[in-house]
């Protein structure tokens, strides 16, 4: 029976570094995790810095660029509305004008014409009378 449990103590203790070994393994892996993942945040943190940065730098200048832009379109779309109204409004005025300047000098033509229809309408009459 003793033979049989050196056999058994020899497979534990086998068993046992083997153990050891894979906790040992385990650390390392996770250690080595731990450096890998703080490798990878240095290297995204310098192309935050390198890359990005410079080019948000970039798009927020043309953003600013870009809004000063339609800004400025604004304004004068608004400029050229305003324009375009003080511009009808006159036309109405001068075309108002003219009407009744027409309206004024054309009223004392058709009377006379009106006068001379009448005169001779009434001649026409007398004669056929």
């Amino acid at each position: 029976m003793s033979q049989e449990l050196g056999t058994t103590n020899l497979l534990l203790g086998i068993m046992a570094a083997v153990s050891v070994l894979e906790a040992l393994a385990i650390i390392g892996m996770g250690i080595a995790g731990f450096v890998a993942y703080r490798r990878i945040t240095e290297l995204i943190n310098g192309l935050e810095v390198r890359q990005v940065a410079p080019v948000v730098g970039r798009v927020n200048a043309i953003l600013d660029d870009l809004k000063l832009v339609s800004e400025r379109v604004k304004q004068e779309a608004e400029r050229v509305d305003d324009a375009i109204h003080r511009t009808m409004d006159r036309v109405d005025d001068t075309a108002g004008r003219v009407r009744s300047n027409v309206r004024a000098k054309t009223s004392r033509v058709v009377g006379v014409v009106r006068g001379l229809r009448v005169a001779l309408e009434t001649m026409m009459q007398s004669r056929a009378a």
